[in-house]
């Protein structure tokens, strides 16, 4: 071929061949990179979620090889694990010696699932993490004052790197059900939702979610295809119903929670995978089962419990147990736990709010508006249409899971928490109401092409909005009050590594501090001294998580054995109860350090 003519082909190539797509989607990853790094100049935070902090400080302690153990000691999951190893132990017994709680020894993790903190621990073996404060670099400190926690940002990083994975995702997924316009359209939606992004730094497991939540419905997606074929393969379509399983089997070893997502996966199969579709729903579930099974034996080999404390994540913040009282519980009640009447209070309280505050903003947008006026076009497309039932079997099911899931983790963090199902279906929120505006935009008359293109244009900045205001706020990366990394790795410094801390922060104090730290027990008498006779307690460490309680109500008025009136008591009258071990106080910039000596000082030569 001549010189010309080869030139000549490759300039066809880059004007509207292949070359043409790869520099326009070279251009939209650079796009969304660089406002990756707006986002984290402008809007960026450190932790600031106790279960992001949980997850990370378990990771650490995957990657320098000491197991799934845990530095943030629940006094339910002792509760579990004594009970447990006690077995037919005579009570009398129980408190001897022998440590039934594991609480001298490594504490195993009851709390997370394990696909998420073997990823991060992965990512700490490969990246160099430094975990002490850095106060001199420039991009770590302000002049000198902390800053951003080095860790924290590369563990949000590695989320906003799954956050690009899930809009990529959403994007093919919207181009095979749809078109173009509408894949490039959802996938700008996707990049520009502001709560999307708070996700992403705030160091939980839900980017990783998302994307096998964008993966499974994929699955399902392609079973119905193949399952409408005259000659459906029956070896793919059983291949792709076991994988749906699997995926939704890591969705729960990643979120307990996400495991109720088989409900709808296996409705979906029996209406739309075909002749063989009892054979498909059982693979489903056979699969899933399968993957699920092996960590279930591990937390009744530990516990007792097939989810370890998780599993009764639906007593809490019920009328029985209020707050965080239940994980905070050495020797909880669960008798009452088994009444039908909690749980119906619970779901239809949290019920009525999903209702009427969550779903109208479903996804951060209020595109979602345009995605329930949507649900009552007819489409053309099949897989359209039944996808679409997929997407409301998931909606019901997450607002009932969500409902009944819900803690004082969603009360202190409303939006951005892990109890948090709905924001999963963001993308095919966004696919569906994108969809529908696009067919309004089909029967308006445009005078001119470019009218309808600057409608486009419009919607799009309408509905990233929030993103753009928050990149022109410029926010403190620090989550203080109540959590401020230096100092707690000073008042962790003061203590020895094995040592056992108490606090309000027991997770902060795990992963900024690297020290065992024990939950505040509900009282600072009977609960205390169990914890304290089996290990002894050298240090409580209180934030204005408790400090900034209120004074009358919660510190005045409090129980005696309260921990608002022992902190009254040291603070105002530096006075102990009688029996209380720590008695050297230290005010600190964000709170109160107890100790049983002057760790502070030097130690007497």
């Amino acid at each position: 071929m001549p010189p010309g003519e080869i030139i000549q082909n490759l300039i066809h190539k880059l004007d509207v061949g292949a070359g043409r797509r790869f520099f326009r989607i070279t251009a939209v990853l650079l796009a969304v990179v660089a406002l990756a790094m707006l986002y984290d100049v402008h809007a960026y935070r450190n932790l600031a979620t106790p279960e992001g902090m949980d997850a990370a400080q378990l990771a650490r302690n995957i990657s320098e090889g000491k197991g799934y153990t845990t530095l943030f000691i629940r006094p339910l999951s002792l509760y579990l694990v004594q009970k447990h190893n006690a077995g037919g132990t005579p009570p009398a017994l129980i408190n001897a010696s022998y440590d039934f709680m594991r609480i001298q020894t490594a504490q195993p993790d009851l709390a997370n699932p394990p696909v998420y903190p073997v990823l991060l621990a992965g990512l700490m073996k490969i990246l160099p993490f430094q975990y002490a404060v850095d106060l001199k670099s420039p991009f770590w400190s302000d002049n000198g004052r902390f800053g951003r926690y080095e860790p924290d940002f590369l563990i949000a990083v590695f989320n906003q790197i799954l956050l690009m994975a899930a809009i990529v995702l959403t994007f093919f997924l919207a181009r095979k059900l749809f078109d173009a316009s509408v894949a490039w359209l959802s996938a700008i939606l996707m990049i520009g939702c502001e709560l999307l992004w708070r996700f992403s730094v705030s160091g939980l497991s839900t980017m990783l979610l998302l994307v096998i939540f964008l993966g499974l419905t994929w699955c399902l997606l392609k079973i119905e295809e193949l399952a409408r074929e005259p000659q459906p393969r029956a070896n793919w379509l059983f291949g792709l119903a076991a994988a749906a399983g699997v995926l939704t089997g890591a969705g729960a070893l990643t979120r307990y929670a996400f495991g109720w997502t088989i409900i709808p996966v296996v409705g979906f199969l029996v209406l739309f995978s075909g002749p063989k579709k009892t054979r498909h729903a059982l693979a489903a579930l056979g699969a899933g089962a399968l993957v699920l099974t092996p960590w279930v034996v591990r937390n009744f080999a530990v516990s007792g419990t097939p989810f370890g404390t998780a599993g009764f994540a639906a007593a809490e913040a019920t009328f029985l147990f209020p707050q965080f009282q239940l994980e905070r519980s050495l020797h909880p009640d669960l008798a009452h736990s088994l009444w039908l009447k909690p749980y119906l209070y619970k779901l239809a309280g949290n019920g009525c709010d999903i209702l009427n505050n969550q779903l109208p903003r479903l996804g951060g947008s209020w595109a979602t508006l345009l995605f329930w006026a949507g649900l009552l076009l007819s489409f053309r497309s099949a897989a359209v249409r039944r996808l679409r039932y997929f997407l409301l079997f998931c909606l019901g099911t997450f607002i009932v899971v969500q409902a009944l899931g819900q803690t004082q983790l969603s009360v202190e963090s409303p939006e951005v928490n892990s109890e948090n199902l709905l924001v999963l279906l963001a993308p095919l929120v966004f696919i569906y109401g994108v969809s529908f505006f696009l067919t309004l935009l089909e029967h308006v008359e445009w005078p001119a092409l470019q009218l309808r293109q600057a409608a486009i244009a419009v919607f799009a900045l309408m509905t990233c909005l929030p993103m753009t205001a928050r990149l022109w706020t410029e926010a403190s990366p620090g989550a203080y009050p109540p959590y401020y990394p230096p100092e707690i790795q000073r008042a962790a410094g003061w203590m020895q590594e094995d040592e056992l801390v108490m606090s309000d922060v027991p997770w902060a104090v795990a992963w900024y501090g690297r020290r065992p730290c024990a939950w505040l027990t509900l009282n600072t008498a009977d609960d205390f001294d169990a914890v304290n006779g089996m290990k002894p307690v050298r240090a409580i460490y209180f934030t204005p998580e408790t400090m900034d309680a209120k004074f009358f109500s919660d510190m005045a008025r409090g129980d005696e054995n309260s921990w608002d009136r022992l902190i009254l008591q040291v603070g105002v009258q530096n006075e102990f109860p009688e029996h209380f071990p720590l008695r050297y106080p230290r005010s600190m910039l964000s709170g109160l350090f107890l100790a049983d000596r002057p760790r502070w000082k030097p130690a007497p030569q």
